[in-house]
């Protein structure tokens, strides 16, 4: 009896400990969030803090050449040309990558919201460039649109040029190469913002005598804001942080003289970490002041929710 009654009172002092801790907005069962909470320390936060960190820390050359002590490395960002040049290089590939692969994807996404035969084939299609990787990406421009590749041979060969197009290790090529490989992303996430729109406001609009332009920009566009912001942003951070593209198929110390190259540059070559990381930092902010200026706009064309997944 002693026994059973011990193992009721420590059940019951249990429970009022579990009661007592729901009433303050303590679930036992988050501890179970320590371990990610956990990895997150040691492969976020950490790392960030220590980049940051690095960041105060420049070599002796740059503060002499530079100066401003501990923001030697911020001067040395801003003063230097060659180094502050990317980020309008880099606005350069991914603003027009990112706004190409949302505009392009949602009159795809409208003529494929249907059902109809080939749907999921035409789908497959569409997401294959998915599982190349930019390396293989590259590869495959080089093959195909280099000044030796399939089309410049098939285009010289009918006569239709006389010199190969240079599609290449240039603007161009690194272009191509962050629409194949963000153009799926895109697709994908406005198909499913698409389908969170409930079609019966789009055929109520008709009813009334609103053409199908009238219904895209009245019912449609306003209720897919988000979804596009959404959509833009990622495929924007994508495209900006672009380097294996703008190394391979690009022309790395010309137009195509990206950010991550930068940072490359001087982690690699100079052996320079803290101005490395003060590149990285660089490019974080200028993608943060990107996003901030996308949510701002997409407040002023629709304020609320959906209902759906848009």
């Amino acid at each position: 009896m002693t026994s059973a009654t011990s193992t009721a009172s420590r059940s019951k002092s249990s429970a009022s400990l579990r009661h007592r801790l729901a009433e303050r907005g303590v679930d036992t069962k988050l501890w179970l969030l320590v371990p990610a909470v956990v990895f997150a320390l040691l492969l976020f936060v950490y790392p960030f803090a220590y980049g940051i960190g690095l960041t105060f820390q420049p070599l002796a050359g740059t503060q002499e050449k530079w100066g401003g002590g501990f923001f030697a490395n911020y001067i040395a960002f801003f003063k230097d040309a060659f180094v502050f040049d990317s980020v309008w290089l880099t606005m350069r590939l991914a603003l027009p990558a990112a706004l190409f692969n949302v505009i392009v994807s949602i009159p795809i996404a409208f003529k494929l919201r249907g059902k109809f035969r080939g749907k999921r084939f035409m789908q497959t299609l569409l997401v294959l460039p998915i599982t190349l990787g930019t390396v293989l990406t590259a590869q495959g421009l080089l093959i195909f649109a280099g000044r030796q590749g399939w089309l410049n041979r098939f285009l010289m060969e009918t006569g239709i040029i006389s010199e190969p197009l240079q599609l290449v290790n240039n603007y161009l090529g690194v272009f191509f190469s962050l629409v194949i490989s963000g153009f799926p992303f895109a697709y994908l996430l406005i198909s499913s913002y698409l389908s969170g729109i409930d079609p019966s406001l789009e055929a109520a609009a008709k009813t009334l005598g609103a053409n199908w332009k009238q219904r895209f920009r009245r019912v449609t566009l306003p209720l897919l804001a988000p979804g596009l912001a959404t959509t833009f942003i990622l495929t924007f951070v994508l495209a900006f942080s672009v380097f294996p593209s703008a190394r391979l198929v690009g022309d790395a110390s010309g137009d195509t003289r990206v950010l991550a190259l930068m940072a490359y540059r001087a982690f690699s070559e100079q052996l320079d970490y803290s101005m490395a990381s003060t590149i990285a930092i660089m490019m974080g902010v200028v993608e943060l002041i990107v996003i901030g200026i996308v949510f701002l706009g997409r407040s002023f064309l629709y304020k609320g929710s959906t209902g759906g997944k848009g």
